[in-house]
């Protein structure tokens, strides 16, 4: 099969979408000796995907087309061209907010989370609105949709109207060489860098508000430093993203903010040591369609105290603490529950640890692959009455 894959979505890699398109294409490499890939990628992006240039065909994107309007307008007037360019047999779009309306070629789409139906205040007006109808109606135009978890298909199948038998939940995967449990040096050298000899809780996610829900942990960490006297810290990783300045604000008005630690965003080098380093990993996410820093911490034998909304409960599964996102007090109950008893935390260590073995992306290539050559199979086979046109409205 030929076929393209749109990367422009992917916001320098600093976002799980931005995670799953690299990771994607890395466990598609095998594959290229069987497939045709061809990657469109916007220029400064294009380092970012060194590994793959010898077997796939890399077609630069001009940096005018990076900013989000004009990144929509490129995917709706420009891809479909090259789309037929390349005779593609079918493109992936690997998110719902740059899904095609013209069909040149079989088209399948990822769609991570609905959260603009579920988290009030997640993005601005515009893009609330985009979200909510816009995509609706492009999501009926895709031959195939992929759904990271079944929570997310379920949301799908009831917002948009989309029947189950065009959604495939396909689970994100796990880099089992770069994320596990047993590395060489000091597991601590890397927080120690930062200045942190203490015990500690990491929240690894981009700071976001509210959907992040930041602002509850700070102010659930208040009350156990108060109630415990307990020398944990909190450590915050992540870029900063809608709302940021929410989070900023309730650091520097905690009362232990010498002991919450801001990283910034963590390059994909240092992840897997922050975990390690890490004595617990806290996720009070307000909604996930998939979540992937749980399971990435669990590989790295860091025990996980986790959310269950979205898609989380079916993602951590039995190997989470489970707590509230939006209970203040009895967050920072389970907070000093977690640092209180050391057996606690071994045992979510060994659950973790096995839980985590469940993902891995050369699964997740595979089911991918036979997503493609399906969406492909059902446009060739199709009677002619049935196919809509390349212009068609």
């Amino acid at each position: 099969m030929r076929i393209g894959l749109s990367t422009s979505v992917m916001q320098r890699g600093r976002s799980g979408v931005g995670q799953y398109v690299l990771a994607l294409v890395r466990a598609l490499l095998p594959f290229a000796d069987r497939h045709e890939f061809t990657l469109f990628v916007l220029r400064e992006d294009v380092p970012r995907f060194a590994f793959a240039q010898d077997a796939m065909r890399i077609v630069t994107v001009p940096e005018f087309f990076r900013p989000a309007v004009r990144d929509v307008l490129w995917h709706q007037i420009v891809l479909p061209l090259l789309a037929k360019r390349h005779r593609l047999d079918v493109l992936h779009v690997p998110s719902y907010r740059r899904m095609l309306w013209l069909r040149a070629c079989p088209l399948v789409a990822t769609i991570h989370d609905l959260a603009a139906f579920r988290v009030a205040g997640k993005y601005d007006r515009a893009r609330m609105f985009y979200g909510r109808v816009v995509a609706r109606r492009l999501a009926r135009r895709q031959d195939e949709i992929i759904a990271v978890s079944r929570h997310t298909a379920c949301d799908v199948a009831a917002f948009f109207g989309i029947a189950r038998q065009r959604l495939t939940v396909v689970h994100n995967g796990l880099d089992h060489e770069r994320f596990q449990a047993d590395a060489p040096g000091d597991r601590r050298a890397i927080a120690h860098a930062k200045g942190i000899s203490a015990p500690f809780f990491l929240y690894v996610a981009r700071l976001e508000h509210p959907a992040k829900n930041h602002v509850k942990l700070i102010r659930a960490f208040n009350r156990f430093k108060a109630a415990s006297g307990s020398r944990w810290k909190l450590v915050l990783g992540g870029s900063d993203w809608h709302g940021a300045e929410h989070i900023h604000a309730e650091v520097n008005r905690s009362p232990f903010v010498s002991d919450i630690v801001t990283l910034g965003f963590v390059p994909d080098g240092e992840l897997a040591a922050w975990y390690r380093a890490a004595d617990g990993m806290v996720y009070p996410s307000a909604h996930e369609g998939f979540g992937l820093p749980p399971i990435e911490a669990m590989a790295c034998g860091c025990p996980v105290l986790s959310s269950d909304r979205g898609a989380l409960a079916e993602i951590v599964g039995q190997a989470a603490l489970i707590i509230d996102p939006d209970d203040e007090r009895s967050l920072a109950q389970q907070l000093a529950r977690f640092v209180a008893d050391p057996e606690l935390r071994a045992d979510l260590r060994g659950a973790g640890l096995e839980h985590a073995r469940r993902y891995d992306w050369h699964r997740n290539a595979e089911a991918t692959l036979a997503i493609y050559a399906q969406a492909a199979r059902a446009r060739a086979t199709a009677p002619a009455s049935l196919l809509r046109p390349f212009t068609s409205s």
